[in-house]
């Protein structure tokens, strides 16, 4: 199982290396190419919230970014250190984020959907310690050569 991790300041100019780097590391994984930009789309929708979750909350701590291959899948994992009052939450689910951090429940609702649109596998989780979107994609073995 080889994984990647990044850790970016949470500024919206590092979205797009983040969303790079995902894109290269499926792509050697083995994931689909007709997939890569729905890899990137959904990387970036995670990250910019995460961003925007750490920036409306006032962190400076970084945006983690975990990218995980193993033999039948690729996973990316975007972290956010942003507490929650509530212990669980689904794709769709309005994020009860303290009033401390005041992002509109709309647009986080909309970063949510347009994620669960793009993967069929994902889970989103927050906790008092913060708020994880994990993603994966099922990945083609390489060919054996004979």
């Amino acid at each position: 199982m080889a994984t990647v991790e990044l850790r970016f300041s949470a500024l919206p100019e590092h979205v797009r290396t983040a969303r790079l780097v995902a894109a290269a590391v499926a792509r050697r994984a083995g994931v689909d190419e007709a997939v890569l930009d729905e890899v990137r789309l959904a990387v970036g929708e995670a990250c910019s919230r995460a961003v925007g979750l750490h920036q409306s909350g006032g962190l400076e701590s970084p945006v983690r970014v975990s990218l995980t291959e193993d033999e039948k899948s690729f996973s990316i994992e975007v972290g956010d250190d942003v507490p929650v009052a509530a212990p669980q939450l689904v794709p769709g689910a309005r994020d009860e984020r303290s009033a401390a951090v005041a992002e509109p429940a709309a647009e986080v609702d909309m970063g949510l959907a347009v994620i669960s649109g793009l993967v069929d596998d994902v889970e989103v989780t927050a906790d008092e310690r913060g708020g994880l979107i994990r993603m994966s994609w099922p990945t083609t073995p390489a060919a054996v050569l004979p």
